[in-house]
Parts: C-alpha cells; sequence; structure tokens
C-alpha cells in the first residue's frame, strides 16, 4: 500500500518549494528512490498544469562512469546538461542512495574533474531555477541516525513536513537582524572567530531550497574572517568521513586545517584558490533535527547549530568567492554539545543554542 504521506510531501515539493505553476517546466532527478516518489511528483505537477521530466539514477552506475571520467564525455555530459537545464523552470532532486560512500575509492583527481565539469550546471540551477532538492529514507540513513527504520521514516516526514510558514515572521526578523550586522562573533570549545556580514544579503530558507529546511544564510566578507573553528559535527564529503574538522584563518584564508584525515582535508583546500576561503554563514533551527547523522541536508538544519562553508558562495548572498567546492561543515552550539554564542555587532542573539531576543524566540 502507497505511504499517504509520500503524496503530501509531493505536494509540497511542487505547491511551496518550487511554486510550480501551469507550463512550467520541472525536472525530477531521481536516485535510488522508490517509483512512487517520482510517480507522485508527475502527478502534483501535472495537476497545477506543469511539464514534468524525469530522469532516473542509480549510484552504482553513477560509480562505475564516473571510474572513468574521459574528459570528452565530461565535455558531451556537461553540455548536454547545461542545455537542459536551460529549459527547466523549476528542479528536484530525491536521493536515496543506500551507500553513501559510494564515491569513496574514485581518485581524487577523477572527482575534482567531474566536479568541476558538473560545477557550471549546478550554478545555472541554483541562480535561474526554482530548485529544491532531499534525501529519500532508506535502512542505511536510520543506521546513520541511530534508529530503526520505522522510527527514521516516522522521523522523516516528521521534519520534511514541518509548518515552515508558521516559522516565515521569526525567520524574516533573523533575516532583517543579520542584513543590519556588520561584526559577527563566535565562541565555543575551540572556536572563537570573528567575521563581517556587511551589506552581504541574507537568504531565509524556508522549505523552498531544502527539505528538510530551517536556516537563514548569508556569507562573510571574503577577507575578513579572522582566528579559529572547531566543528563537532562529524562530515561526509566526496564519499569521504571527517570528524573535529579544524580552520584557523588569517585575513579570509584558511591556514591552518586539521582533522581525522587531514592530508585528505588539505587536499580537498587545495582544490582551487577559492576551496580556503568561506562561501557561506548559516544558521540552523529546525527544532525536529537534534543530531547529526552524516547527512549534510539534515545536519546543516539541526536546532541550534550554524554552518561556515568553505567554497562557493551562493549568488543571492555573493561574497565574490569562487570554487569548484561548497562544503557545509556544521558546529552546534546548544549545552549538550558544549554550549556557544554567536553575537552580532557585541550583542548576543544566541547562547547555547537558544535565541534570546523576543522575535527569534519561535526559532527556538
Amino acid at each position: 500500500m502507497k505511504d499517504p504521506r509520500i503524496q503530501k510531501l509531493a505536494r509540497q515539493l511542487v505547491t511551496h518549494s518550487t511554486s510550480l505553476k501551469k507550463g512550467d517546466h520541472l525536472l525530477i532527478d531521481a536516485f535510488d528512490v522508490p517509483a512512487e516518489v517520482p510517480m507522485a511528483l508527475i502527478q502534483e505537477a501535472r495537476a497545477v498544469g506543469a511539464y514534468p521530466h524525469v530522469q532516473l539514477h542509480d549510484s552504482r552506475v553513477t560509480r562505475e562512469l564516473a571510474e572513468g571520467a574521459e574528459p570528452e564525455r565530461l565535455d558531451v555530459v556537461s553540455k548536454c546538461a547545461l542545455t537542459q537545464m536551460r529549459a527547466m523552470d523549476a528542479y528536484i532532486a530525491i536521493r536515496g542512495s543506500h551507500n553513501i560512500n559510494e564515491m569513496s575509492d574514485v581518485e581524487p583527481t577523477t572527482m575534482k574533474a567531474i566536479m568541476k565539469k558538473a560545477r557550471k550546471v549546478m550554478n545555472y540551477r541554483v541562480n535561474h531555477t526554482r530548485w529544491c532538492v532531499l534525501r529519500w529514507p532508506n535502512p542505511s540513513m536510520a543506521q546513520q541516525a541511530g534508529m530503526s527504520t520505522s522510527a527514521f521514516e516516522d522521523f522523516y516526514f516528521k521534519v520534511c513536513l514541518l509548518d515552515y510558514q508558521k516559522l516565515q515572521p521569526a525567520m524574516e526578523a533573523l533575516k532583517r537582524r543579520m542584513e543590519a550586522t556588520d561584526e559577527v562573533h563566535i565562541t565555543g570549545p575551540g572556536t572563537d572567530l570573528r567575521f563581517s556580514i556587511k551589506d552581504i544579503p541574507a537568504i531565509v530558507c524556508g522549505g523552498e531550497y531544502n527539505i528538510p529546511d530551517g536556516e537563514v544564510f548569508t556569507a562573510p566578507v571574503r577577507n575578513s574572517v579572522n582566528g579559529t573553528i572547531r566543528y563537532n559535527a562529524p562530515s561526509i564529503y566526496q564519499g569521504v568521513s571527517f570528524d573535529q574538522v579544524t580552520f584557523r584563518f588569517e585575513k579570509g584564508k584558511i591556514v591552518e586545517a586539521t582533522a581525522n584525515n587531514t592530508e585528505k582535508l588539505n587536499e580537498i583546500l587545495d582544490a582551487d584558490p577559492g576551496a580556503r576561503y568561506i562561501g557561506e554563514f548559516a544558521i540552523g533551527f529546525n527544532r525536529e533535527i537534534k543530531h547529526p547523522m552524516r547527512d549534510i541536508l539534515f545536519d546543516e538544519k539541526i536546532g541550534g547549530s550554524f554552518h561556515f562553508t568553505p567554497g562557493q558562495c551562493y549568488e543571492q548572498a555573493s561574497n565574490g568567492n569562487k570554487s569548484q567546492i561548497h562544503w557545509d561543515l556544521v558546529s552546534i552550539q546548544r549545552k549538550d554539545y558544549g554550549g556557544g554564542e554567536i553575537a552580532f555587532d557585541g550583542t548576543v542573539i544566541r547562547r547555547d543554542g537558544k535565541f534570546l531576543p523576543s522575535d527569534l524566540k519561535p526559532l527556538n
């Protein structure tokens, strides 16, 4: 029997996340998900008069293609994908791979070439379509989260179907405060970081770009970052696991980087000049997500967290940094993770993961 929550989620993605309307073209990228998922999206897209297009992917096949990554083939793939994306008004990607480490043994130089070619397509999609990306629950994700499969499915639909519109006033209040701020000062265990966000827009993410959602992001002035940050949420990037990533900044640049795999960490940061600068600063507040599970679409929204992202900035909140890397690394500041503070121009706006100003308290 089909789970009715699938149709409810598909309807939210079509009517709220991407705001599809009659005549729109929607690209559905489905990676290792049950057929019922793209089918529900097709039905909901047609219900509003939009035109659905579907691409089905298998992670093992994708890895086999990546093993070769012949430059001539990548050129054609990139050109075709960009032509297709330019014909789209909206994009929804659902990823349900059972093995998050599927690409871990692909040669780093090969991954770098693939990501470089994919960046043009991603940049166009991010800046010129109404897009939303999400994961799909499976036993592997449940294991990562330390839950039974059934309990994780219930958790998944609970966080994805959060009433984002109810949080809109408080999210807009946080946006206004960020856009009025010059200096941000973040402190916590292993962290003492200062940077400016002056004159850079803040963007509310309330179920439009990612599901689950719940953040407001901006970017630091590129050369303004100084100090040290220690991320306490584990991360997976390019199929490799990282723990206790620590950066030291001077004039915006990461001049020292350590982790459980320091060599691989620095290899990623040396991908291009922009990879050692920060492209995004975001404050997360999805109260239903409390602990990391090495899945960034969930972890970057953890209630009481922030992420500070090496690499490419977003055009909507640009600080001019360009890179093929965009790595959302997360630090949780709730008391159970060691606490911490975020101050805007000397005023503490969040302590130990809880917002202090009354207009922001609905986000707690």
